[in-house]
């Protein structure tokens, strides 16, 4: 369980890199449409897990990587933006979240399921 300290400054790293990513992340990914869909913050603020969520894109593990190479560069950019209300700046790790690509594939399942009709009715 994260304590309120953790889950604020995760909200604040989540809200400013979703904006880096507006404004920026063409240099970054490409034409990918990306959403930043969590973060989560270790006890000692000294490392972000960003899960990034990819819309239908084909290669989903060259937009983490190339995410993950920028990790300096997208970090600099956060720390202009958030210098005055930290401290240290978190070490920044990028996961593909595929929890929407799992949601899809569930009701495609749901949709194609054949029940058949009682006699008895």
């Amino acid at each position: 369980m994260d304590s309120t300290r953790q889950q604020k400054f995760a909200k604040l790293i989540q809200k400013e890199i979703s904006d880096i990513f507006q404004h920026e992340g063409r240099n970054y990914y490409g034409n990918a449409f990306v959403t930043v869909t969590g973060v989560r913050v270790t006890p000692d603020l000294g490392l972000a897990y960003v899960r990034i969520s990819l819309f239908k894109h084909k290669d989903p593990d060259k937009v983490i990587n190339d995410l993950n190479h920028h990790t300096g560069d997208i970090r600099g950019k956060l720390g202009n933006r958030i210098r005055n209300q930290a401290r240290h700046i978190p070490n920044l790790k990028f996961f593909h979240d595929d929890s929407l690509d799992y949601v899809d594939k569930m009701e495609d399942i749901f949709k194609n399921i054949d029940i058949p009709k009682n006699e008895n009715e």
